[in-house]
């Protein structure tokens, strides 16, 4: 039930506020196994639990082969839901939230409430460069201009850094979200960032995610209800319509579907 940031002291240049985070990281960390070691854990995992196996036997499976200080969970703040599952069993786990800088004043408000209210570590990971820094560096909004760049900046980068520090993360990540979603395994090897990869909802319908939730009175972002069904950074985020994919509101009137966090 705390909150802290995990980045840069925000008026450093960026090859000093890229030292901090590496010495944040590197003082902080616990001793981690070797990438054959938990490649071979993931492995054994994803042959043990198979294609659906139920949210809950994933986390207990993840508890009974790390210990706390090496596992991470990915949360949005569109929703609770991951959270709370995880820390029903792993109390005290660290939360990251990507501050972009760029997020909804609902999706801040979420996080707050995630803080104050689960049993868990919420961590901002902040980029090196805050929002005010990069427009002076690469031109004001760069969000429009190029996109990727700015996940990569912004999302990709902050990630992979903190990431270094957990031998294994949970995310949200559902089949049902979109069609680069649909192979989504239970268990795997995160190759790009190193570490083993949980994803125990990944079997949910949308409806089970809002099912869930209600049931369990968990804190949710107000955004879910107006239209809004992925939600991501505020300047690339629209509404989408009835029956429309649900991240179809993601970078409108462009061809980019992902962030760069899973693919």
């Amino acid at each position: 039930m705390s909150k802290h940031a995990l980045g840069v002291d925000p008026v450093v240049a960026p090859a000093e506020a890229a030292a901090q985070v590496e010495e944040t990281v590197a003082t902080a960390a616990p001793k981690l196994r070797s990438h054959d070691e938990l490649k071979a854990i993931a492995e054994a995992g994803a042959a043990e639990l198979g294609w659906d196996a139920p949210a809950r036997d994933v986390i207990a499976w993840v508890e009974r082969n790390f210990e706390l200080p090496a596992v991470a969970v990915a949360c949005s703040m569109a929703d609770a839901v991951l959270p709370a599952l995880v820390a029903d069993q792993l109390p005290g786990v660290d939360v990251l939230f990507l501050e972009t800088g760029y997020h909804f004043p609902e999706t801040y408000a979420t996080r707050d409430e995630v803080a104050a209210n689960l049993r868990v570590n919420v961590v901002d990971v902040l980029p090196e460069n805050t929002v005010e820094q990069q427009d002076r560096l690469l031109g004001k909004d760069l969000f429009a201009r190029d996109a990727a760049q700015c996940c990569a900046l912004r999302k990709v980068a902050p990630l992979r850094r903190t990431l270094a520090r957990y031998e294994l993360w949970f995310t949200g990540v559902r089949r049902d979200e979109a069609p680069t979603r649909t192979n989504t395994p239970l268990i795997t090897w995160d190759e790009a960032n190193g570490l083993v990869k949980v994803n125990p909802v990944a079997a949910w319908s949308f409806d089970q995610l809002v099912q869930y939730s209600d049931d369990n009175l968990l804190p949710v972002n107000p955004l879910l209800s107006q239209g809004y069904p992925s939600i991501g950074c505020q300047p690339c985020t629209r509404k989408v319509a009835p029956g429309d994919d649900p991240r179809a509101g993601r970078w409108a009137g462009t061809d980019k579907t992902e962030c760069g966090l899973h693919v």
